[in-house]
């Protein structure tokens, strides 16, 4: 009945969120374009179907997704866990598996992204090829397990946020200068696809866990963050890729002898 209870107030919840798309979307279509409404059984299912897929996507963050991260933050984080029970603490060299826990979830969530498989699709489209599918997503996914990884860090030994951030979009717009133009507003959306349905769950999830459970931590000042970390670094490790095979490329044609 609990569940039950959930996916009915969920659903309620998803209609009220949906309703002013609707509003807008036929709004236009009859107030502004001045033109019907074109295949309007097939609209209604399709707002069906993304209340039904909404509405039991958010009870199973709920029931599964967040309750997961929090758990596994706990277990690692566990003084029993790494061999320190009855004594002080740990140090942030402590928390190793913390550290591969995040960037191995980083990455393979990463990847996963629905949102992200979109992009890197479109981007090798419009570029008849020349922007490669999966090294795109491999760029983001490392940029996504490096970024979570330092965020994990930051929370372990509680350093201001703002200094990852200044330092980060620094770099960014360092590398913006040289970086290939063609790449350069790809990198920026690509920090934007990462923060959807598959990794903010867990990410948030994993964040909130260990400021609970490390000694001195809050919830609130620490546990949030980890989102942001994951935007940022795809921008800067997607940027580096451009570079990287820029120069590649260069070094490759420098070696080539030269035609008679």
């Amino acid at each position: 009945m609990t569940l039950l209870h959930d996916l009915l107030a969920t659903g309620l919840s998803t209609v009220t969120d949906i309703l002013p798309i609707m509003v807008v979307i036929f709004g236009f279509r009859l107030l502004v374009l001045r033109q019907s409404v074109v295949g309007l059984g097939k609209i209604i299912a399709g707002f069906a179907y993304v209340l039904v897929g909404l509405t039991l996507f958010l009870v199973g963050l709920q029931e599964a997704l967040f309750p997961v991260g929090r758990a596994m933050a706990q277990q690692l984080t566990a003084q029993a866990f790494a061999g320190t029970a009855g004594r002080a603490a740990p140090g942030w060299s402590g928390y190793l598996w913390v550290y591969l826990f995040a960037a191995a979830i980083g990455f393979s969530t990463t990847i996963a992204e629905p949102a992200l498989i979109a992009v890197a699709y479109k981007a090798r489209q419009v570029s008849a090829g020349a922007i490669d599918t999966r090294g795109l997503r491999v760029a983001v996914a490392i940029g996504v397990a490096a970024g979570i990884t330092l965020g994990v860090f930051r929370i372990v030994t509680g350093t201001p946020l703002y200094w990852y951030i200044m330092a980060g979009y620094l770099m960014v717009l360092l590398q913006t200068l040289f970086a290939p133009r063609m790449i350069v507003a790809l990198a920026y959306d690509s920090g934007g696809v990462t923060t959807s349905t598959v990794t903010v769950p867990l990410v948030a999830a994993l964040g909130l866990g260990l400021a609970g459970n490390i000694p001195g931590r809050s919830p609130l000042l620490d546990g949030f963050g980890l989102i942001a970390f994951a935007s940022l670094f795809p921008v800067i490790s997607v940027l580096a890729y451009a570079q990287l095979g820029n120069w590649w490329i260069r070094r490759a044609q420098r070696s080539k002898p030269e035609q008679p």
